[in-house]
């Protein structure tokens, strides 16, 4: 796993955790996480390949440098172009990226007011352009966890039992993308296949149609909003996307909501 972390510093964990090095990220150049160079050598999303990549703080990195995972993450992999030749380098990574709501961090906050004046929220948040934001599947709004629910002795879920229910919904895909080499999980759709595995009854389509208007979503975020769907019923061993389904895919990305910012 590969962290990017606020504090100016970028940790590199082995899968046994022993292993670190540390780089400056407010240098960090487009070639430092797409890879190239004079001679051209793998970057960052590369080095997180069929791994995860997470960057903390993301509006802090230079939208230059943001922008170049754009292709990345739709093609899985980098293409490097030099006079003489070209190298392709795989970039098949889960982007995993947290930031503050704004730049005081108490927009929305249940019992502290933001002290950011007007439009400040806005310009912090239009670090991220909306095409990156379109290949972020998942967004998601994180409160502050109250004491008494802190406190609270209530067992929860375990793990053992998540964890279960997610291989079995892997297992539910990579069945489903048997025959289709290469692919083994809904992320990996294309539209054929969207079309074929992410059907949809006619009150899902009208509750889809209204979420795309009044959030004016993309039809990239349509493709995704199918994607999530889909792996929601599958955790639920649901052959069908139910409305349900789609309602809580909707509901995944906060950040397309038109009064998020003001």
């Amino acid at each position: 796993m590969k962290l990017i972390l606020n504090n100016s510093y970028q940790v590199d964990l082995s899968l046994q955790l022993k292993d670190y090095q540390l780089i400056n990220i407010n240098s960090t150049k487009d070639v430092a996480l797409v890879g190239g160079g004079q001679n051209p050598q793998p970057g960052e999303i590369s080095l997180a390949h069929n791994g995860v990549l997470f960057l903390d703080e993301l509006p802090e990195f230079k939208r230059t440098v943001l922008e170049v995972m754009r292709q990345p993450l739709e093609d899985r992999i980098v293409s490097i172009s030099r006079a003489r030749f070209s190298v392709e380098y795989p970039a098949s990574f889960m982007l995993v990226a947290s930031m503050n709501p704004c730049p005081c961090g108490y927009y929305n906050h249940p019992e502290k007011e933001c002290l950011c004046a007007p439009g400040v929220v806005q310009k912090y948040l239009n670090r991220i352009s909306g095409p990156l934001l379109d290949r972020i599947d998942l967004h998601v709004e994180v409160t502050p966890v109250k004491f008494d629910e802190l406190s609270n002795a209530r067992t929860s879920e375990r793990s053992e039992i998540i964890r279960d229910r997610v291989i079995e919904a892997r297992e539910i895909q990579r069945d489903r993308f048997g025959a289709y080499p290469g692919f083994h999980s809904n992320a990996q759709m294309n539209a054929r296949m969207i079309r074929n595995w992410c059907r949809i009854d006619a009150t899902g389509n009208l509750l889809l149609k209204t979420a795309m208007e009044r959030l004016s979503l993309s039809a990239r975020a349509y493709d995704r909003i199918l994607k999530v769907a889909r792996t929601i019923a599958d955790l639920e061993r649901s052959k069908d996307i139910g409305t349900q389904h789609l309602a809580e895919a909707i509901q995944l990305r906060s950040l397309d909501r038109e009064n998020w910012a003001g």
